[in-house]
């Protein structure tokens, strides 16, 4: 590219979004074709042309595209934990409801227009290679969504927290997955999640009851 061209792409981005970075209008595009078409299958010249930005202005924020899709990955790890930390939040101190507001949320989330499944899971499955890392990354994000279902199970007093939360982050794997191929689940998730832990609940309230002694005749 000559001067005179990295010139005149400089001057149009100006024009196209001086609002907006050149880094935050590429970030937006790439999330947005990720999502909705997958990683390989979107080039760094797609995201140039739809965000409106020089090439220059890319690899400046962006190194590379494996930089871009960490910055993807950490943009959809940011907002999937502030929507989580908002919903706790709305009844702190009552880990029973807040396990019902997760699934609520969650069920909510897999029924909306245009959802394309968890970019986790999707991001792994085009990165099969555990030294990557988007893959990596994708694998800590759900350590961090076992051990915070943990911590509510515990917090909600189950008798097996550690059997609750694998039941619990495998019923969410599993809408993530069945919303994409079957539909969003109508009341399904939710109904299964509460199912889980009064058992939970029930077996715990079971073992501390005291035995009816048998009358003999």
């Amino acid at each position: 590219m000559t001067a005179m061209q990295e010139g005149k792409e400089a001057g149009a981005e100006t024009r196209r979004g001086a609002a907006k970075s050149a880094r935050q209008r590429v970030l937006e595009t790439a999330t947005e074709l990720f999502y909705r078409e997958g990683i390989r299958a979107v080039g760094i010249d797609r995201v140039i042309a739809e965000s409106g930005v020089a090439k220059m202005s890319l690899y400046r924020n962006f190194a590379s595209k494996e930089d871009l899709v960490l910055a993807f990955l950490i943009e959809s790890d940011r907002g999937y934990w502030q929507r989580w930390d908002q919903t706790m939040a709305q009844h702190a101190g009552d880990p029973r409801r807040q396990l019902r507001d997760v699934f609520a949320m969650l069920a909510r989330r897999v029924r909306r227009s245009g959802y394309r499944g968890c970019p986790f899971i999707n991001t792994a499955t085009e990165f099969p290679d555990p030294r990557d890392r988007a893959r990596a990354f994708c694998h800590a994000h759900k350590r961090q969504l076992s051990q915070r279902l943990r911590d509510l199970a515990c917090a909600v007093g189950a008798r097996d927290p550690e059997m609750l939360a694998d039941q619990l982050h495998l019923l969410i794997e599993g809408a993530y997955s069945s919303a994409q191929t079957l539909g969003a689940p109508r009341a399904g998730l939710e109904a299964a999640a509460e199912a889980l832990v009064e058992a939970q609940l029930a077996k715990l309230s079971l073992k501390g009851a005291p035995k009816k002694k048998i009358k003999r005749g």
